[in-house]
């Protein structure tokens, strides 16, 4: 990177087309996740994924904002000389995919967010009701700092490192309910167990800043975003609950919106990519 930094990145895909920049949850990092990048790939696109700062191999960017993200993709899309590309995030990724999309408007011609969370305090919306209880301790240590939430992210690290799904339904266990703890089967339960392992291979501090920033001033506003924007959120959710969603969507100009009841934080993304994929793909004709 232009600072020096190491930034790990996937890119997978036909060589011509263009990039969809896919920005993965917290915990997350740039492994596979075969629903998405068969969905991706089908539709000529090609699959670039980042693992943020402090995740995996990528050096760590202390004090990051979510905002920072921006440059980090635009680094990576001239390397690939690309003049134009589709975003994505889901949960913690939403944030950094709203970023890229408000500060790179020239270059982004469609957003897509998937089950993401809105600001910390945000105006008439209470951010942690809703949520399963270790998403409501979490977020209440990482109020009060780094020195505070580093220890509980290590304890909480062993259970996701810990290769099997059944251990990562066990560690994440208030956060799921029944229709999410289904969808984690086969290849994107494989898929899931394998990106919090990587992300946390080398530690903690990808988790750490990701929850610093997430609470701190993201370094843009919702209000700028001028390209069309995609939202999807479901009710069952206990992660980023339904009112999050509800709420980005009443504050992204001119956004889409699928609020759906049947859904929860993982389901959405299962049950629903080619859907999110075709309403992404079509901002390229506008």
């Amino acid at each position: 990177m232009p600072d020096g930094r190491r930034l790990d990145i996937t890119i997978s895909g036909p060589a011509d087309g263009i990039p969809l920049v896919f920005h993965h949850g917290t915990p997350g990092a740039k492994t596979r996740f075969r629903v998405t990048d068969r969905a991706v790939q089908e539709r000529g696109l090609r699959t670039v994924k980042l693992s943020r700062a402090g995740y995996g191999d990528s050096t760590r960017r202390p004090g990051r904002t979510v905002a920072d993200v921006a440059a980090d993709v635009a680094t990576v899309l001239d390397y690939l000389g690309a003049a134009r590309c589709l975003v994505a995030g889901a949960s913690g990724g939403g944030p950094h995919s709203l970023a890229t999309a408000a500060l790179l408007p020239d270059r982004v011609a469609g957003a897509l967010v998937i089950a993401g969370i809105t600001p910390w305090d945000p105006p008439g919306l209470d951010f942690l009701d809703g949520m399963g209880e270790q998403n409501i301790t979490e977020f209440g240590l990482a109020a009060k700092g780094e020195a505070a939430l580093r220890p509980s992210l290590e304890a909480e690290a062993v259970g996701l490192r810990s290769g099997t799904v059944a251990g990562l339904i066990d560690a994440l266990s208030t956060l799921l309910p029944d229709v999410d703890r289904a969808a984690l089967t086969d290849e994107y339960g494989e898929d899931m167990v394998a990106s919090f392992a990587e992300s946390l291979r080398t530690g903690v501090d990808g988790w750490v800043d990701d929850d610093l920033a997430f609470l701190a001033p993201w370094g843009f506003e919702l209000s700028s975003i001028t390209v069309p924007t995609f939202v999807w959120h479901g009710e069952q959710d206990l992660m980023a609950p339904f009112a999050h969603g509800r709420w980005l969507a009443e504050h992204i100009p001119g956004v889409t919106a699928h609020l759906e009841p049947e859904h929860g934080h993982l389901s959405i993304l299962a049950g629903n990519i080619d859907a999110m994929l075709d309403e992404l793909v079509a901002t390229l004709d506008r």
